[in-house]
């Protein structure tokens, strides 16, 4: 604890981050760092995976350069900021700060950060992109509950500028204004919140998509219909709908039954049309089908055929 507290009197950032993981967030969440001149190992058991990430936050970077908020020299040093590797414990050796930004399940965290406490440095802060599981739960595979805490980054991270801080029952000043510090070094606007299912952003985010899919599973109005309400009557960008799509339909499963067991109020109970839609594996823009139809290369925005022939077979009545 007191290297942390030099850094903070000190003023000093932390310097090497790792990464597990390099899907969607993980990836993002790497480019935001190695933009910043950060030392980032990014991790992830498949090292196809790793090269498509690479290759992802190489396109992203060129829309940066494009766009002039990054010179090819800007983009050459991020890139060279980023390393990969497939064994965990050669990716976080001497790391200051390790982010997981694996699968939202919460064995699967729980085993991660098992293996991290065994492996990283004493002083090494634990985090976690969870967007719903509690920190307090994550903390408590380890031994050094202060120094473990929540870094729910929004997607896309490189754009988005909210990261919610989560403090777990344990977590400690230091550590907290030292993420909170950091999170303002990377440009983001952070904002600390406390332990609970779903944090701030899911807990009243989620409810809302809910209750969205129990309008179309009720039959109260169809996808478009149902979109328009919100982008037109409450300014959101993209409908509630179409938003869990690009989230994944898994995703908003998994975090409305963390809601439901932790809160146990029926209210956050999951729809069980949007039940019944993962299971058959519509999962939104990443499987190509969800309330939406997604084609390569196609930003056109198609409802699915299953939620067409709903809406024709309703309007002839």
């Amino acid at each position: 604890m007191a290297t942390l507290v030099r850094f903070l009197k000190q003023n000093t950032m932390i310097k090497k981050i790792a990464v597990i993981g390099s899907g969607t967030m993980g990836n993002g969440i790497a480019h935001v760092f190695a933009q910043f001149g950060y030392q980032v190992s990014l991790i992830d058991v498949n090292a196809q995976a790793l090269e498509k990430a690479i290759a992802t936050i190489t396109k992203n970077i060129d829309r940066q350069v494009a766009k002039g908020t990054l010179t090819e020299a800007d983009k050459t040093t991020a890139l060279a900021n980023i390393k990969t590797f497939t064994k965990l414990e050669d990716g976080v050796k001497n790391t200051d700060l390790v982010i997981e930004a694996a699968t939202e399940n919460i064995q699967i965290k729980l085993e991660i950060f098992k293996q991290l406490d065994a492996v990283c440095d004493a002083d090494t802060i634990l985090a976690s992109n969870t967007s719903s599981i509690s920190i307090t739960k994550i903390a408590s595979v380890t031994k050094r509950a202060d120094k473990v805490i929540g870094m729910h980054f929004m997607n896309p991270v490189p754009v988005m500028k909210l990261v919610e801080v989560i403090r777990g029952y344990s977590t400690s000043d230091e550590v907290t204004a030292l993420v909170m510090q950091m999170s303002k070094n990377l440009g983001k606007a952070p904002v600390e919140v406390n332990d609970y299912p779903g944090f701030v952003a899911n807990r009243i985010l989620m409810p809302m998509i809910n209750e969205a899919i129990y309008s179309l599973y009720e039959n109260v109005a169809g996808v478009t219909e149902i979109d328009t309400v919100m982008k037109l009557g409450m300014a959101h960008p993209m409908g509630p709908l179409q938003l869990a799509d690009f989230i994944g339909l898994d995703v908003c499963l998994n975090i409305l039954n963390v809601l439901h067991d932790g809160f146990g109020n029926p209210k956050y109970a999951p729809c069980p049309l949007l039940v019944n839609m993962v299971t058959a594996g519509s999962l939104g823009a990443k499987s190509g089908k969800g309330f939406y139809e997604y084609t390569a290369g196609s930003k056109d925005l198609v409802v699915a055929e299953r939620f067409k022939k709903k809406e024709l077979a309703d309007m002839s009545l």
